[in-house]
């Protein structure tokens, strides 16, 4: 079988899970969101002189900028509640033991990931799945890797109650905890006015998520699309060529470049690990067995490890396991080495004044007395 029938074949992209593609169509169970429709991004100019730097303008209309921040479009967020959603959000205090905090599976100065195959949570225990990248999270069609949660602030009450991770054990009892803190108190009052009762738990999602929604990383890649076509150097445009012709393009599209859509692990080959069943474990529904949310490819060369398990170290690994279980190709090195450089170009900058670690409100005198 040729490359283009097998591809064809195959009706799949280079990347689920953290890093390239998805196949043609959808894999089915729970009904395949619609993909997200995104504005079409600027078109960029290309001189005579460098006629290699360009690049289909039918095929760039498929993606588009990055916003500055992701808000939901009937939600506003105030200054007040992104600074509280700050300080929630570096607060150890909200895990059982004090251990941890959602930057500690989450490091802001790290692109949002600790490195580790699978976190470490408050009671020493690892959890199920490899942590994705926080930043630009807040575009996905939905959260976590089996879409269990609808936007980033539903998706703040998963860590704080799992026992694998922050392992708070209800509810109540993180609002308890708040509610013991006097600055945190006036700092929800501020930024709840008008509520009869400002401190509750839904209310610590919408604060953190009003955070979550600000964390983005414009790249090189946005540069390009703006126009800027000397952002992208010549060995990358060739990658970006690799990575349309393949199909990648079909998932991994719009602004995100992924986020809208399920796949799943193992379209022609099967996904060595079948223990992680995906969205079948919500929907109980066979169909959904191995589904997983595809993921944005942005910042991923410094995501690593890769996919909803880990398994692959680096990034050029995760290229070719894409190839072999997404396409049934053995990628040449070439390939590999010229989707890889294009992916480069979507490593953002990091808003270091907007993750800058907060003066966190301080216990009261009891408190720091009773530790």
């Amino acid at each position: 079988m040729s490359r283009v029938s097998k591809i064809l074949h195959a009706t799949g992209c280079l990347a689920v899970f953290g890093l390239l593609g998805c196949s043609k169509q959808a894999a089915t169970g729970e009904a395949t969101p619609e993909p997200v429709a995104v504005a079409a991004a600027p078109t960029p100019s290309v001189s005579a002189e460098e006629p290699r730097k360009a690049f289909n303008p039918r095929l760039l209309r498929r993606f588009s900028p990055l916003r500055a921040r992701l808000d939901a479009p009937d939600r506003a967020s105030s200054d007040e509640q992104v600074n509280l959603g700050r300080m929630l959000y570096f607060d150890k205090r909200l895990s059982k033991h004090h251990g941890v905090s959602c930057n500690t599976c989450h490091r802001l100065s790290t692109y949002g990931v600790d490195g580790e195959r699978i976190s470490l949570g408050d009671d020493r225990l690892r959890g199920v799945r490899n942590s994705p990248s926080v930043y630009n999270a807040a575009g996905a069609f939905v959260q976590f890797w089996d879409g269990r949660a609808r936007d980033v602030e539903a998706q703040v009450e998963g860590p704080l109650l799992n026992r694998r991770e922050m392992a708070m054990p209800s509810k109540e009892s993180v609002v308890l905890r708040l509610k013991n803190i006097p600055g945190y108190v006036s700092a929800f009052a501020t930024a709840f006015p008008g509520e009869a009762e400002p401190l509750v738990f839904d209310n610590v999602g919408r604060a953190v998520g009003a955070f979550e929604r600000g964390l983005t990383t414009p790249s090189r890649w946005d540069r390009y699309l703006n126009g800027d076509k000397n952002a992208i150097h010549l060995e990358e445009i060739e990658g970006l060529r690799v990575f349309t012709n393949v199909g990648c393009m079909v998932c991994h599209t719009g602004e995100l470049l992924g986020g809208t859509s399920y796949q799943r692990a193992g379209v022609v080959e099967p996904w060595p690990n079948q223990n992680d069943k995906g969205r079948a474990a919500i929907t109980t529904q066979k169909a959904d067995n191995m589904l997983f949310k595809v993921p944005s490819l942005r910042n991923v060369e410094q995501t690593a490890p890769y996919f909803h398990d880990g398994s692959a170290a680096t990034l050029p690994e995760a290229v070719r396991m894409m190839g072999k279980h997404q396409l049934g190709l053995e990628l040449a090195d070439d390939e590999v080495a010229s989707i890889t450089a294009w992916l480069h170009t979507l490593t953002g900058e990091l808003p270091e004044r907007y993750v800058a670690e907060p003066e966190l409100p301080p216990d009261p005198p009891r408190l720091r007395a009773a530790r």
